[in-house]
């Protein structure tokens, strides 16, 4: 490791991204929540349904990636090829797609619902729980990255079922609204 890209400031970096990350749901939820018009609620819930889709595809597949990415030697080509595949779908993919889903469920939760409802409640705390799942994941491609992940490829394997579990739960209470 070079002098400049020693763990704390890797770490710094990475403290650096949340803070930016959330600052920009922040503001982008604000303006929402300003500029949003009645008629906009169609196409708020066709980017919430797009986003959610596109934050799950990466959550499924990230942890996939490890179950193989943890079976392969520290430093090989085949580990190397993994880091960047891991980041890039992080970055590109499921982080961006996480801010476009919360942005847009709390305008949807707060337009079309003002929050009320048992399902709803459980619904935003399903999402809660996947937004730690998603942290753990982050933490994780960051100790990929380092060559320090400890978990063996059966520990990814159970824990790619986790989002799909959340997942199911999450659409059971939008389409049934049991309470």
């Amino acid at each position: 490791m070079s002098a400049t890209n020693t763990p704390q400031s890797s770490g710094g970096k990475a403290m650096q991204r949340a803070v930016i990350a959330i600052v920009i749901l922040l503001v982008l939820t604000g303006l929402l929540f300003w500029l949003g018009t009645d008629g906009f609620y169609p196409w708020a819930k066709a980017i919430h349904i797009i986003a959610v889709i596109s934050w799950m595809a990466g959550m499924l597949y990230l942890p996939r990636l490890f179950v193989y990415h943890a079976d392969t030697e520290k430093g090989s080509v085949q580990s190397e090829t993994f880091k960047v595949m891991e980041r890039r779908l992080l970055r590109a993919i499921i982080n961006p797609a996480m801010i476009v889903t919360w942005v847009f469920g709390l305008w949807l939760a707060w337009k079309g619902f003002a929050f009320q409802g048992g399902w709803l409640h459980g619904k935003i705390a399903l999402v809660v729980l996947m937004s730690g799942v998603h942290g753990y994941l982050s933490a994780s491609v960051r100790r990929f990255a380092e060559d320090r992940n400890a978990k063996p490829a059966r520990h990814w394997r159970i824990v790619n079922e986790i989002p799909t579990v959340l997942m199911v739960l999450i659409v059971i209470l939008v389409v049934v609204k049991p309470f």
